[in-house]
């Protein structure tokens, strides 16, 4: 469905990999901003231990509705609407930031949305080894503040030679 929809760069298998290993360590609720075409929660599902519920939210109606019937008998909550409503069914005890408006937020907000000792995902990073870190020869502020926030203990990984991921549990 990816490719039908012109979607060339969903969540990738080193990260969806990471997902999964890092979803079958939680229990309760784990979420998605951002649904897209489905796959970050696939992965998610993958990984989730039995009892554990996944739920993505997704702005794009028609994204939204086709993912809800691809994932009718998986398990896997689909929600039309902005990842911001995820509030209503927080605190998380994972949560992945695959919308690009949810990886800029004010980190408290996304602080609010997960658990003391709750995991957040996010993806699509360029890798590099540089402090302060740098992307396309700038300071790459949004990798920056999430690697240095005192509210969270944070790793950059680098999970494929073009792409790195920040792991961080929320203190």
């Amino acid at each position: 469905m990816s490719l039908e929809r012109g979607y060339l760069h969903a969540t990738r298998s080193e990260t969806g990999r990471l997902l999964a290993t890092l979803a079958a360590t939680r229990s309760g609720t784990i979420a998605e901003c951002g649904t897209g075409c489905g796959v970050g929660a696939a992965w998610l599902r993958t990984g989730a231990r039995d009892g554990t519920r996944v739920i993505t939210a997704e702005l794009d109606g028609d994204l939204a509705h086709s993912v809800m019937e691809m994932f009718a008998s998986d398990d896997i909550d689909v929600i039309h609407a902005d990842w911001t409503t995820l509030d209503e069914h927080a605190p998380f005890s994972l949560l992945f930031l695959d919308a690009g408006s949810a990886k800029t937020a004010p980190r408290e907000q996304i602080l609010a949305l997960v658990e003391p000792g709750g995991i957040i995902v996010v993806d699509d990073f360029t890798p590099t080894s540089s402090w302060p870190p740098l992307a396309n020869g700038r300071v790459d502020v949004v990798r920056q503040e999430w690697l240095s926030d005192p509210a969270l203990t944070s790793v950059d990984i680098m999970v494929a030679e073009d792409t790195a991921v920040i792991v961080a549990v929320r203190r």
